[in-house]
């Protein structure tokens, strides 16, 4: 009863936000009333959960406040800043630069820091907002994977740390190999998809205009946005704990004694779930480097797919305001072929 409780759970995670407007708009909240109602489910609604799920947003919330507060107090100064460096150099080269950096830099500056500023970077980019939803898509894989590179940069990779009592360096000496090729070849995937997108457009002015249209169609910053923001940011983590705890009976049962290859697909998974619950749960110090790399790495581009499988895709969605549908629609697919790629790679040998 209690499986089938939370299959039907998953199931309405995955479908009601595409097919109901509403839901859509409201992700937030809906997926936090799926959360409790997965953690009722599984009998493991508790004090101890709730405590739990009231302080793990704090630290990304407080960011994403602060973050936003800073680039509103300096966002002229920002603007000009990159407005500067596009004048300089191809907005394609840009593109890549952006989603390279970023992508290895949230190693160091964290995943939420290294969002908020692909945010604010996007924002300001000559695009019209399809063509950004797509860069924004790329470059929040990008971020995902660079992240967990160290233990700084997400829970997944801290937590991955402490299960296996292994050193600082240790997920960059075993993934940086895998990782590094993928941040760099979703740079140039950005700056061939705006090369392109250029030079499709009828001219350069026409697309500028549409662009500059479309920026007034997006609600720019104030006080309240950013506070709403943080506080949207905060449900939607508090709400994955739930999920990622009341899930756990599911995982236990029909995740946990599968071999590496099948892992490396359902854990696709994660791109619905907090991936850094699902490597609590799977990761023991028991595995090889191979079963370990097998499991984070498919965690990793899976969480890519849909907003809710990373903090990059959250932050993102929520500012620019993505839609589950226009978010699946790229990701999916990009997700998809990512994993076959690395599913060759990884276990070929």
């Amino acid at each position: 009863m209690v499986i089938t409780g939370l299959i039907v759970v998953l199931l309405l995670v995955l479908v009601v936000p595409f097919v109901n407007k509403k839901v859509e708009e409201n992700l937030e909240p809906f997926l936090f009333v799926m959360g409790v109602a997965a953690s009722i489910i599984s009998g493991i609604m508790s004090t101890e959960l709730v405590l739990k799920a009231f302080e793990e947003p704090v630290m990304i919330a407080s960011a994403v406040f602060i973050a936003g507060a800073v680039f509103f107090l300096l966002n002229k100064q920002f603007q000009v800043f990159i407005n500067k460096i596009l004048n300089k150099i191809p907005l394609s080269i840009f593109v890549f630069l952006v989603v390279v950096i970023l992508g290895l830099l949230s190693s160091v500056i964290t995943a939420i820091i290294a969002s908020i500023i692909l945010v604010e970077i996007i924002y300001l980019l000559p695009l019209m907002r399809k063509q950004k939803i797509v860069v924004c898509i790329i470059a929040c894989f990008s971020i995902g994977l660079g992240a967990a590179l160290t233990p700084i940069g997400e829970p997944l990779a801290t937590i991955a740390i402490s299960k296996l009592d292994e050193n600082f360096f240790y997920l960059f000496d075993l993934l940086a190999k895998y990782v590094i090729p993928a941040v760099i070849g979703f740079g140039i995937l950005g700056a061939i998809y705006v090369g392109r997108a250029s030079k499709s457009s009828a001219n350069g002015d026409a697309a500028l205009s549409d662009a500059a249209a479309d920026e007034i169609v997006m609600e720019d910053d104030t006080w309240k946005s950013i506070i709403v923001r943080a506080l949207k940011v905060y449900l939607f983590v508090m709400a994955l704990v739930f999920l990622g705890e009341g899930f756990q009976p599911l995982i236990d049962k029909y995740v946990l004694g599968l071999s590496p290859q099948l892992l490396y697909w359902v854990n696709m998974i994660s791109a619905v779930l907090d991936n850094a619950t699902l490597t609590a749960a799977e990761i023991s110090k028991q595995m090889t480097d191979v079963q370990v790399t097998a499991i984070i790495m498919g965690l990793l581009i899976s969480g890519g797919m849909l907003i809710p499988g990373n903090i990059p895709n959250i932050i993102s969605a929520s500012k620019l305001k993505i839609s589950s549908k226009e978010w699946a629609i790229w990701g999916v697919p990009l997700g998809l072929l990512v994993m076959v790629i690395y599913f060759v790679i990884l276990f070929s040998k």
